[in-house]
Order: C-alpha cells, then sequence, then structure tokens
C-alpha cells in the first residue's frame, strides 16, 4: 500500500453570510473530493495543540504525527532546512518576512506579493550592508525569508506579520520575555529599523511605487528556534522507504527534510492562486510510482484566506479539486498496488479573521476496500459525523498510515 496525503492549506473556513451561511467548502463545487468521502471515512483532526500558536508548522507536523512539546523549534528553523543554511549549536533561525510598512501600519505580510526575483536582490542588499559573523540574511520565496542569528537567545516574543494587517507596527517589535534575551530583542529590532532605512531608498522599492505596487520596505523576523530533533517517518512507519514532498513553501520542504522525504521541484508552482496544479499532480503520480508515501501541498487557499478573497478562495478550492485531487485519484485507482488517499487542510484560514485559527479541520480518507461511513460530502460539517470522530495528536497519522 502506497500514501499520499494531499494538504489545501488554510481550506477550511467558517459559514458566510453571503453564501447562505455555508463554509466555503460547502459552497465550493468539489465533486472528486465528495467521491471520496462518500466512499472513504472522514472525521475532524485537531492540528493546532493547547498553549500553540496556529502556525502552519506546528499544523504540518501535527498532521504527520510529531509531538510538538518535544520537537517544536519554531518556523525559521525548518525553512532554514529547505534553503540549505547548515545551523550550528547555537545558531537561532527565524522566519524573516519582507513586509510593507505604511506610515505606523504594517499594511500586509508579503509586501503585495513580492517576486522571487525581487525579492533576492533586496535579500541580498540587507546581508551586504546589515550582515556580518553574527547575522545572515538568506533568500527564499517570495516574500518569505530567513534570518540567522549566531548566540541568539529565543526567549522572545515575535508577533506573526500575517496576524496583524493593518495594525502599529510598534507596538508589536520584539520583546524579551527574559532578561538574558534583551540583547537579542535589541538586535532585531535594531534590525528591523535599519531594514527600513535602507529599503525605503532602494531603487527596486521606488520602481514599485511608482507603478502602484506596496514596496517591500522592512523586515519583519518572527518564530525563533534551534536546530530540531525529528525523528525520519521511517523511524515510525517501515513501510515509507522512501518518501517525497512537494511544496512551493519553504517552511513545508524544510519539515519534509526532517522527515526523510526528499523535496520534488515542480516548474510553475509558485505558492499563490496561479501555481502549477497539473505540474504538481503530475509529480506526485512519478513519485507514487517510485516511493512509498508522497505529501503534496498546495499553498493557494491559504494566501486567499489572509487577503480576505472569499471569491478567490473559493476558485483555488475548486482549483485543487478538479486539478489535483481529481487527477490523481483517477490516475491511481488503476494501478496494481493500490493507494491511500488523504485529503485535509492543516487549519482554517478564514476569510473574515484573515489569519489562522486552531480549529478542528475536516479530513478523508480513502483506500480501495475501506468500508465507507455515512459522510457523503466533504466540509466542515459533514466530517464531523464520520466515523473516524475527533482524532488528536498521532492519531490521524497512524489511522492512515496502519489500517
Amino acid at each position: 500500500m502506497k500514501h499520499i496525503i494531499i494538504l489545501g492549506d488554510g481550506m477550511a473556513d467558517w459559514p458566510v453570510e453571503q453564501l447562505g451561511n455555508r463554509t466555503l467548502l460547502q459552497h465550493a463545487h468539489t465533486p472528486n473530493m465528495d467521491r471520496l468521502a462518500r466512499n472513504g471515512r472522514c472525521g475532524c483532526l485537531t492540528t493546532v495543540p493547547e498553549g500553540f500558536h496556529p502556525g502552519s508548522e506546528v499544523a504540518n507536523m501535527s498532521v504527520l504525527g510529531y509531538d510538538l512539546n518535544r520537537v517544536y523549534e519554531g518556523r525559521g528553523v525548518l525553512e532554514a532546512a529547505s534553503m540549505g543554511a547548515d545551523l550550528q549549536p547555537g545558531d537561532m533561525a527565524m522566519r524573516c518576512n519582507l513586509v510593507c510598512i505604511d506610515g505606523d501600519l504594517l499594511k500586509n505580510h508579503s509586501a503585495g506579493h513580492i517576486t522571487t526575483a525581487e525579492a533576492a536582490e533586496l535579500i541580498e542588499y540587507l546581508q551586504a550592508h546589515l550582515g556580518n559573523d553574527r547575522v545572515h540574511f538568506y533568500t527564499g520565496v517570495q516574500y518569505r525569508h530567513l534570518l540567522v542569528v549566531r548566540g541568539g537567545d529565543k526567549r522572545v516574543r515575535c508577533t506573526p506579520p500575517h496576524d496583524v494587517p493593518l495594525k502599529p507596527f510598534r507596538p508589536l517589535l520584539v520583546q524579551a520575555d527574559v532578561p538574558e534575551a534583551q540583547d537579542t530583542a535589541d538586535l532585531l529590532n535594531t534590525l528591523i529599523l535599519q531594514s527600513q532605512q535602507l529599503l525605503a531608498a532602494h531603487p527596486l522599492n521606488r520602481r514599485r511605487t511608482a507603478e502602484g505596487k506596496d514596496p517591500a520596505n522592512s523586515i519583519w523576523p518572527w518564530s525563533p528556534g534551534y536546530r530540531p530533533q525529528m525523528e525520519p517517518l521511517s523511524e515510525r512507519f517501515p513501510q515509507v522507504k522512501r518518501g517525497a514532498v512537494i511544496s512551493a513553501v519553504d517552511l513545508i520542504r524544510g519539515i519534509g527534510r526532517y522527515a526523510g522525504l526528499r523535496h520534488i521541484e515542480v516548474e510553475g508552482a509558485t505558492g499563490l492562486y496561479d501555481t502549477n496544479y497539473e505540474g504538481k499532480a503530475a509529480a506526485a503520480l512519478d513519485a507514487l510510482r517510485t516511493d512509498d508515501f508522497v505529501y503534496l501541498h498546495v499553498e493557494a487557499s491559504d494566501e486567499a484566506g489572509h487577503e480576505g478573497d472569499v471569491s478567490l478562495k473559493i476558485k483555488t478550492i475548486e482549483n485543487l479539486d478538479s486539478r489535483i485531487v481529481g487527477p490523481v485519484s483517477e490516475a491511481v485507482q488503476h494501478w496494481d498496488e493500490p493507494v491511500s488517499i488523504a485529503v485535509l487542510p492543516d487549519h482554517p484560514t478564514p476569510c473574515k479573521l484573515r489569519t489562522h485559527t486552531a480549529e478542528p479541520v475536516p479530513f478523508l480518507i480513502y483506500r480501495p476496500g475501506i468500508e465507507p461511513d455515512e459522510v457523503q460530502t466533504y466540509d466542515e460539517a459533514a466530517c464531523r459525523a464520520g466515523s473516524y470522530g475527533h482524532l488528536k495528536g498521532n492519531e490521524f497519522i497512524n489511522a492512515f498510515m496502519n489500517d
């Protein structure tokens, strides 16, 4: 039995009044996910343990069954693994967004969805002017980058920028949780303010402003941590002798690397609504021919949720269904070796709230020969009545891999 998880990041949502108080999953046309739900078994999964922030790093590690209380070290260290940053003992890694500051407000977390090529120019500029033996900037994808501070103290309080759109940024600057971390907090805040001075005058930002685009005029470091102690999936599931992760997002690639999964690059995979769905589906099918496990991640719904765009998010859900879930599920049904399929989000990203929540997410599991439950459609309400019930911790991955 081979296994594939198809994860629509942030796909779950709240009921929307303009949709007749239905959720986006209930409203969207998703015949393929509905078919798998009808012929499989469903349930709900808590992906954010008590005491944790509902970040994608927490939720995706939970989907894979990792004990967050034991292995969690923040988002930056996971992205560092994807970017090739070799963290040494004492190195503190942080996600480093390029954001747009408008006056005193943090306008958005993505600098108007700056391109990777534009961002690379700015990150290299910051490294040349602010980097030193203690501070190093690494280029990532689009607005998502990495800051490594040698000897940094992770006991600092940082605010994820996607949680605070249009809020004053100064009260959200880094704070030390303990006196010993004050030097680290001061360093990070100095870097933020210095970056604003440098980036405001950069020709690329002047050009973006002239074109009516948001400038990438500040860094925003957050989610600090050290190198995590994560065991590969093969240690927990010996049947996974070889596995792959497919994602445009460094965070997910990094989780995959620590989980022992090889990363498959897909041309045109953007992490946005224009991503190459067909390329991802083809890559997943190719990987399943040689590998035992595939983690296929699509970011588009999460980005639409952060923008509060209901119509766009519905479109991303329908794209996932018609351009990935359908082609993959239809192709593998003709294979000699059976393939088990799971579909779920990592967390909700309600359009009304424009950030993540910790509410349980709906999931479906389908494999040839599985005894279906009574669920007929794939959505938040229907899956609550599924035969798996409400799962937590490693219960989902154990049910998926071992049933």
